[in-house]
């Protein structure tokens, strides 16, 4: 945290925050960063998009602010108290709290796992109906516990975890052999779109 940083820390902390807001201040960097950034969260490719997500900043802005950008992009919002006192421009204040709120949680859990090969120790699967706008509505409930025993949960309806099911799916597909699929693996798969199937099927014909 910076606020325990010692008197020589803070002061190159200091120079860092300048060095960054020298670098944005230079005309349409705000806004080509903020793009960067959100394509980035956007992309289809994301792991990999945060993987390279710090090289690209130093291309944009220069070696050392890049650093500096990613660093805080994940840090605790009370960083940003400090940050306030290194005296830079309030549009470049403004915009860094924005992007750290806005994409900081999930470029942060990204690299964690990047950073950490056993990334995921295991993880749970329930579902449940919720009523939304006066309707019922199948909901998924994914949990995730991650590299540091830390469960981590993701929430939503049906159809987004049937399209993310299809992505991974074709995605692995052309790379899978017997190291990365068991037999009993496949064949819950091939049960569990045969139930799917019937189920339509049923439904289609009352």
């Amino acid at each position: 945290m910076v606020d325990r940083l010692d008197h020589e820390e803070q002061f190159l902390f200091k120079e860092e925050v300048l060095s960054l807001a020298e670098a944005l201040a230079e005309a349409g960097a705000l806004d080509n960063v903020e793009d960067l950034l959100t394509d980035v969260i956007t992309s289809p490719r994301f792991d990999s998009e945060v993987f390279t997500l710090e090289r690209s900043l130093q291309v944009m802005l220069g070696a050392r602010p890049g650093t500096t950008l990613v660093g805080l992009l994940t840090v605790s919002p009370e960083v940003f108290d400090q940050v306030a006192e290194v005296r830079i421009a309030p549009e470049t204040l403004e915009r860094m709290r924005a992007w750290r709120a806005r994409f900081g949680l999930a470029i942060d859990n990204a690299l964690n796992f990047l950073n950490n090969p056993d990334g995921i120790q295991g993880h749970d699967f329930s579902t449940q109906i919720a009523n939304v706008d006066e309707r019922r509505v199948l909901q998924g409930r994914l949990t995730l516990v991650r590299y540091n025993n830390e469960p981590q949960f993701f929430l939503a309806d049906a159809h987004v975890f049937y399209g993310l099911m299809a992505d991974v799916l074709e995605q692995l597909g052309p790379y899978t052999s017997d190291d990365t699929v068991d037999e009993e693996t496949l064949l819950r798969l091939r049960e569990s779109l045969d139930r799917i199937d019937r189920r339509l099927s049923a439904r289609g014909r009352s």
